[in-house]
């Protein structure tokens, strides 16, 4: 059985929309992208390469099908030491969408439903880590498919944005397993499902 762990950066008031740049997505207006660089220290990037794993040994990335275009268009052409581009270039990428555009980049499946995905988790192989990809946290959530939540919340409120649980329908546990401060206010808050 494999377990499915949610990446998010994340502002006080549960805003994970467009953390990385001002392009990321701005949908319905959002104007704030690349909120994140500014509390950028030594401690938070160990945090997340970790969520990546490493070349020799990646976790597998589970993506809605906006973030696998933003990442199809960057990872595969990233200079070759850096350590996100090497892992997630290796990784195998399960695409949770509706749609149907081609996935070109390597080792990348669609998924079309949660059914697909239960099967997946059902089986052997590493973590499964569901990056950005904003609109499958809820129906994951409410399938009881995130087994842990690995946040990075930041010291900014935006007042607008996706939230991270944006309509969840049920309360859900979970257990904190460890955290941590950085320098620049930036907390790393690991959780499991209670």
């Amino acid at each position: 059985m494999r377990k499915i762990v949610a990446f998010a950066h994340l502002s006080l008031d549960g805003v994970m929309q467009g953390p990385g740049g001002d392009k990321e997505d701005p949908s319905g207006g959002f104007d704030l992208g690349g909120w994140i660089w500014q509390f950028s220290d030594d401690k938070a990037k160990p945090a997340i390469v970790g969520m990546v794993g490493s070349s020799a040994k990646p976790n597998d990335l589970l993506l809605g099908h906006q973030t696998y275009d933003i990442f199809a268009a960057y990872w595969p052409h990233a200079p070759a030491d850096n350590p996100f581009g090497a892992a997630f270039n290796k990784a195998n990428k399960y695409v949770l969408t509706h749609g149907n555009q081609k996935l070109d980049w390597a080792n990348s499946r669609k998924l079309r439903s949660v059914d697909e995905l239960k099967k997946v988790t059902a089986g052997e192989g590493p973590d499964i880590v569901l990056w950005g990809s904003s609109t499958l946290y809820t129906p994951l959530l409410e399938a009881n498919l995130i087994d842990g939540l690995n946040l990075l919340i930041y010291p900014i409120i935006l007042g607008k944005g996706k939230k991270l649980f944006g309509g969840a329908s049920h309360p859900v546990t979970m257990k904190l397993e460890s955290s941590e401060a950085t320098k620049s206010g930036v907390i790393i808050a690991k959780y499991e499902r209670g």
